[in-house]
């Protein structure tokens, strides 16, 4: 399946280019090579994408479960059928490595497993009343339509996330995918459900940029609820904008994770976690460990052990299956790493490891020296560049993790697990993990941040929660004397 085939548009089925002038050029983020070129949608292809998800919706809601589900077993069939162009496509499109690429269709054919159990959980209640002969039925309902717009990172894994379980909770869904990685967040997925047999005008899929759209993507009138994932600075705008509308706003926004290593942590264990929880694909991963937080007692241990074990990972080509450390999403991201690292040579941070920037790529750098004040301690760093701070004690060592104004994971290493999870409590994040790393996303567990890091959560059941409402339909079975009667 060569998915860089296929039009910029998908919309009540139809595959179609876009009604904009705007051409849009998708380029692979390593070598510049053009992949594909698309005609942008229009504010027209937007608003035809949320009433065909809308029309749609009436009868999805009312099908049965086992039809449902059929369509997201067929879907996870679908992926693995075409699963080495799928490996392919992320490499080129998003610059991932292959290990990363497996590692995000993983977590693809994870979520929508767990979306096949949804249909048969939008279950409801009967309760008693005051009220002589009455019967309360509390239904669980979809909420309508969903608009979906994901980020260039994990793009596969993140829009799936919010479509396949907005889908199988009954609703219809218009999806913008971010605009450098338009296949991998937005037409690939709707060539597996259109394979998949999901009925037409269910899921539709708008390719283009804001400045074609504006806010009309959230302040467009069908859809009830608004699920984002990206920066907190696009993420508040998107949540004013669906508050002044009164519509639900889920939010997964930016990170500043922090990993502490105590005295009496496994010290190899905790480099494997910080090493993989830091450049996974390139640090571009909003759970990333921007910041080690390392006992003084065992800070010198840690740092050599660390410093050496980063100085092994292969950095470039990222179809190369050896590569660990694959190319920016763009020069952008490049040219934003880059100051960040000279403003913190210049706030007398250390780089202790520093490798060298060849086009999109940027090799390693790790920071010692570093204080909370600095700004690489204190802004999130879309990169594969580390701050390593030191703690004398473990109320400095969680002062020090919650002093930023993100809150999304954590991870704690002790041989102690109940202090760790007794220090994890104190830590204002919505994700802490003891003993593992910061990158962590499980289908039925609750995921989501505090702070500048987010609204709500997903999963499971919280998705559950985000993408239905709840319908009350009383039933008075023997008159009722009122009032005035």
């Amino acid at each position: 399946m060569s998915f860089k085939k296929l039009p910029s548009q998908y919309i009540n089925g139809v595959w179609k280019e876009g009604a904009s002038p705007l051409i849009m050029e998708n380029k692979n983020p390593y070598n510049g090579d053009l992949l594909a070129t698309y005609r942008a949608g229009s504010k027209k292809d937007l608003d035809d994408a949320y009433q065909a998800a809308n029309a749609a919706q009436k009868q999805w809601e009312k099908t049965n479960p086992v039809t449902k589900r059929e369509v997201f077993e067929n879907a996870v069939q679908y992926i693995n059928d075409n699963y080495e162009s799928i490996v392919k496509i992320i490499i080129e499109e998003i610059g991932g490595t292959r290990l990363k690429a497996e590692f995000e269709i993983g977590l693809v054919t994870n979520i929508i497993k767990e979306a096949t159990t949804f249909p048969f959980r939008m279950d409801g209640k009967i309760l008693t009343s005051p009220i002589d002969d009455k019967e309360n039925r509390v239904y669980r309902v979809p909420v309508g339509v969903v608009g979906v717009i994901s980020p260039f990172n994990f793009p596969f894994f993140l829009s799936m996330k919010s479509v396949a379980t907005a889908l199988a909770t009954g609703n219809g869904v218009v999806l913008k995918p971010h605009e450098h990685t338009p296949i991998t967040g937005g037409t690939m997925i709707a060539s597996i459900f259109e394979h998949a047999g999901l009925p037409k005008g269910l899921l539709n899929v708008i390719t283009t940029e804001i400045s074609e759209i504006g806010d009309d993507f959230v302040a467009h009138p069908i859809p009830r609820a608004i699920s984002f994932t990206g920066s907190t600075k696009v993420g508040k705008h998107i949540g004013a904008i669906a508050g002044k509308h009164l519509k639900d706003a889920h939010l997964e926004l930016g990170g500043n994770s922090a990993l502490i290593v105590l005295e009496d942590a496994d010290i190899d264990l905790a480099v494997s976690a910080a090493v993989f929880s830091r450049f996974t694909h390139q640090g571009q991963i909003c759970m990333s460990a921007n910041r080690l937080i390392i006992h003084e007692a065992v800070y010198n241990e840690f740092v050599e052990k660390y410093v050496a074990k980063v100085a092994t990972l292969p950095c470039g080509d990222p179809k190369d299956p050896n590569t660990i450390i694959g190319p920016l999403i763009n020069q952008q991201q490049v040219e934003t790493t880059k100051a960040f690292i000279t403003k913190a040579i210049e706030d007398g941070a250390k780089p202790i490891l520093q490798g060298k920037i060849e086009g999109n790529v940027i090799e390693p750098v790790i920071f010692t020296d570093v204080t909370p004040t600095m700004s690489i301690a204190k802004e999130e760093v879309f990169a594969p560049v580390v701050s390593i701070l030191q703690a004398s004690n473990d109320e400095e060592a969680i002062s020090i993790a919650n002093d930023t104004l993100y809150g999304l994971s954590g991870a704690i290493h002790t041989r102690d697990v109940e202090r760790g999870a007794e220090l994890a409590k104190q830590l204002d994040t919505g994700m802490i993990h003891i003993n593992d790393g910061t990158i962590n996303d499980e289908p039925h567990v609750a995921f989501g941040g505090m702070k500048n890091s987010g609204l709500g959560r997903l999963n499971g059941e919280w998705s559950l929660d985000a993408f239905t409402t709840f319908k009350w339909i009383s039933v008075q079975h023997k008159a009722r004397n009122y009032p005035y009667s």
